[in-house]
């Protein structure tokens, strides 16, 4: 995946030995100053003028390529609300940007994902290297063909699992639901298998893919995430992974929530409940106890009411014998 490795990348070891790592999420979390957002949403608000619906039907101007911009329109709410929301348009796509006419060589010269995310993209990249996706089309990913910067989201951002599912699933959906789009980064002459088809061993397919993301069983087990797409081969095929009382999804999905987790009516994963009961996750050890017992008495009547049965034949047998 050619994220457009720097120097700072190349140097990334070492850097990573001599100092202490930060969270990840840091950089999103960061309190920023009033008026720099302000500046910020000034200079992006110029972009979005004619990059958006609104500045396509109303432009600023009319000597521009309308086709061409109807190819280059974003949804700026979409844009504020992403995990780059408070970043500058020209950060990423460079000082050119601010005049017009744009460059011709502009979109090529977007900055990597590395200039600001060097830290992941070394540790997805080692990743990536295993991926099903690296093994024949390694050169024609980037990180956006996956993730739009202009949209994309950080799980913890989102919160809630539903949206999280969508927002991931759809990531894979408009290759893998698409012939066209599948075409582009699939070896000539390959083609799409059909979802339904391939995920017909899946009970309540459609289920899964409306509560679960694909990543919960196309990546390794006992890893909370990685960017190391497994093969239908290597997918995760064993229900108890997640139908369990030690659900991966704990480590995956619900990652972000399990710190705030409280049990809620004496359930285990009782986060799971917030959006669905998980069959076999979803336990309420009362309840396990309650139907256990139940069963057992169950099973000490029915002994009982043969021994008894047994008891009475014997006694009325004896009684019968003549003297």
């Amino acid at each position: 995946m050619h994220a457009g490795r720097s120097f700072a990348t190349a140097i990334l070891p070492l850097v990573l030995a001599l100092t202490p790592s930060a969270p990840a999420h840091a950089q999103s979390t960061v309190a920023l100053d009033p008026a720099k957002l302000a500046e910020i949403r000034e200079s992006n608000a110029k972009c979005f003028a004619c990059h958006s619906a609104d500045g396509l039907k109303s432009p600023p101007r009319q000597d521009m390529d309308f086709d061409k911009l109807k190819s280059l329109l974003h949804d700026p709410a979409l844009y504020e609300t992403s995990s780059h929301g408070r970043v500058e348009c020209r950060t990423c796509h460079g000082v050119g940007s601010t005049t017009f006419p744009h460059g011709a060589t502009l979109k090529a010269q977007v900055s990597p994902c590395s200039e600001c995310h060097a830290a992941k993209v070394y540790r997805i990249e080692t990743q990536f290297e295993a991926s099903v996706h690296a093994k024949t089309q390694k050169d024609k990913f980037t990180c956006w063909s996956c993730h739009d910067g202009h949209v994309y989201n950080i799980a913890a951002k989102i919160g809630t699992p539903a949206k999280i599912v969508a927002q991931d699933n759809a990531m894979c959906l408009d290759c893998h639901n698409s012939d066209l789009q599948f075409s582009k980064f699939a070896p000539v002459g390959k083609r799409r298998p059909t979802i339904d088809t391939i995920h017909a061993w899946l009970p309540n397919t459609k289920s899964h893919w409306g509560s679960v993301r694909c990543v919960e069983c196309h990546t390794p087990a006992g890893r909370s995430f990685s960017h190391e797409i497994l093969d239908k081969s290597k997918a995760e095929k064993n229900c108890v992974s997640c139908h369990s009382r030690e659900s991966s999804l704990r480590t995956r999905l619900y990652r972000h929530l399990v710190s705030a987790e409280e049990e809620k009516f004496g359930f285990v994963n009782s986060i799971f409940l917030s959006q669905s009961y998980v069959i076999g996750a979803s336990r309420n050890p009362w309840i396990d106890w309650s139907v256990g017992a139940a069963a057992a008495l169950l099973a000490v009547g029915m002994l009982t009411h043969a021994l008894l049965r047994i008891g009475a034949a014997l006694w009325r047998r004896r009684e019968r014998r003549p003297p």
